[in-house]
């Protein structure tokens, strides 16, 4: 930024499964960063990005007020937040699949056309089914989704399944896979335009650790 200070850019980055590998990935393009004991703001060493250590589901909250522009998020999270904002880049870790599951020995002639199912993703949920035109009731759960059907809330849950070792430990099956889940970069729409330059850089950086290389288009999500 000729003839100004330019300031590091702040993102949000979930705890979590997910922070050992965005930890590599920034470090292996110049922007190594540790966050101290018990801290949760660190800067990289170079001063170009300042990041915010935030639970998962508070990350597109942090960054559709705007105090943290770019955010690292699934999904999952990004769709039950119902924010605005764009999606800059796709990270090459952190899939997962958004799947039907339930009871190996339940019936679904016992489901009479309609479905009963527990989740932490309620909205995406309720628009799934609705979308298909398939009736279902909904029960919001915070915690380990899995004991719905044991303990006889639900029959099904909705819930993201990486390798379904849970699943299979509590005599539970996949019905279906509903959709993939990937993790993204992300941008409040408004810091974007006011930084798109530093944005971009940071993209192709983190893309392909070409500072020469042209950054995608970011798409609204």
């Amino acid at each position: 930024m000729s003839g100004a200070q330019r300031h590091p850019l702040t993102i949000a980055l979930p705890k979590g499964r997910l922070h050992d590998r965005i930890h590599e990935l920034f470090a292996r393009c110049g922007l190594a960063f540790e966050f101290e004991s018990r801290k949760l703001v660190a800067e990289d060493r170079e001063g170009s990005v300042r990041l915010m250590l935030v639970k998962n589901s508070d990350v597109p909250v942090y960054v559709n007020h705007g105090i943290a522009g770019l955010g690292v998020c699934g999904d999952d999270v990004l769709y039950e937040s119902g924010f605005d904002y764009f999606r800059l880049m796709t990270l090459p870790f952190g899939s997962t699949r958004m799947c039907l599951a339930g009871r190996r020995d339940h019936d679904p002639q016992q489901d009479h056309g309609r479905l009963k199912v527990a989740t932490k993703f309620t909205r995406f949920a309720h628009d799934f089914f609705h979308q298909r035109g398939i009736p279902v009731e909904v029960i919001k759960l915070g915690g380990s989704v899995e004991l719905a059907p044991l303990l006889g809330l639900a029959p099904y849950i909705v819930d993201l399944v990486e390798t379904g070792s849970t699943l299979t430990a509590n005599d539970l099956v996949v019905n279906e896979e509903l959709t993939q889940i990937q993790v993204h970069l992300i941008s409040n729409p408004a810091y974007y335009k006011f930084h798109y330059a530093q944005v971009n850089a940071l993209v192709r950086r983190l893309q392909n650790q070409d500072p020469q290389g042209d950054a995608d288009e970011p798409t609204a999500g």
